[in-house]
């Protein structure tokens, strides 16, 4: 049995489900609308939207296997599907040296047949699949790939609105409700593992000025500017968003104070190099606030809270 490797962009990918808080939540009609179709269409034995967690596949929808929640991702086929971006087809698995002696082959639900489309995020990452198991071997021609993947798609865009209700419409990176989501994960995560962090509070200077004096579309080229250099400078693994307005945000996870110092200083030279390179006839010019956070029971409201009043010092 050859196990799934993981694709080049696995962090990303990763973060990039968690930030839909959608694992573990209960089933949904419109996921499961979709499952139920694909299932009579194809006539196999079962359909499911999975999504392909760090070490498991769970099924936000199943259709055709009662009481089966997921599986663990290294016997799961998804776990194959998501390494491209095309359909990822098992015509027969006993004929498959990478499948023939899988447990989900072997045993129950006795895989013979799979096919699965990728479902993507917003950012291309792959987060799970559309997919189809049957306990026959088939053949699958060219109308049915493209059923399929019509599926797939309305599958995704689904998955995406629940990324939209966390994404900051102009900038593309987190908005606040997505930020407070994806801090509490890796708070937590930090709090089991004893790590240090720290929170920084940016709010750029002169905004209303670049607003009132050179149009909004210009403000919002600001804005965007500085969300791109936040991609630019902070980690994959860092949570960053624009909380509103001209606020964004930034959690470092693993991070001790002098080493937030030095990723504000390396954000600084990058706005710097932008604001040199571009030259609007004005600069990006912002103030921060450093939260090290060392309180195990504080919430990301508190921390912002108390980030937001040290940026306002240091801006005054």
């Amino acid at each position: 049995m050859d196990e799934p490797d993981f694709p080049e962009d696995e962090e990303k990918r990763i973060k990039a489900l968690h930030a839909l808080n959608i694992l573990d939540t209960p089933a949904e009609e419109r996921f499961d609308r979709l499952t139920r179709l694909a299932k009579q269409l194809f006539r196999v034995k079962a359909s499911m939207v999975s999504l392909v967690d760090t070490d498991r596949q769970w099924f936000k929808s199943c259709s055709g296997i009662e009481g089966v929640t997921g599986s663990g991702r290294d016997v799961s086929f998804c776990g194959h599907s998501v390494l491209g971006d095309d359909i990822f087809l098992v015509s027969d698995t006993f004929n498959d040296k990478r499948f023939f002696d899988n447990p989900c082959v072997t045993g129950p639900p006795n895989i013979r047949f799979y096919a699965g489309v990728p479902i993507s995020s917003i950012d291309g990452s792959k987060l799970g699949t559309l997919c189809i198991i049957d306990d026959k071997p088939r053949i699958f021609n060219l109308d049915e790939l493209t059923a399929l993947k019509d599926l797939a798609a309305m599958a995704e865009q689904e998955m995406m609105s629940f990324q939209l209700a966390m994404l900051d419409e102009l900038t593309k990176i987190s908005n606040r409700r997505g930020f407070a989501t994806l801090a509490e994960k890796s708070l937590n995560i930090c709090k089991r593992q004893n790590l240090s962090a720290a929170l920084i509070f940016f709010d750029l200077n002169k905004f209303k000025e670049i607003n009132d004096r050179l149009g909004h579309a210009e403000g919002d080229r600001a804005l965007i500017t500085f969300a791109d250099a936040m991609k630019t400078i902070f980690r994959e693994s860092d949570v960053f968003a624009r909380l509103g307005g001209d606020e964004f945000a930034v959690l470092l996870s693993n991070t001790k104070p002098d080493t937030a110092k030095n990723s504000i200083a390396r954000f600084q030279q990058e706005i710097d190099r932008v604001n040199q390179a571009e030259n609007r006839g004005y600069n990006i010019e912002f103030s921060a606030g450093i939260v090290n956070i060392d309180k195990k029971d504080e919430t990301i409201e508190s921390l912002l809270h108390r980030a937001d009043e040290l940026m306002y010092k240091n801006k005054k």
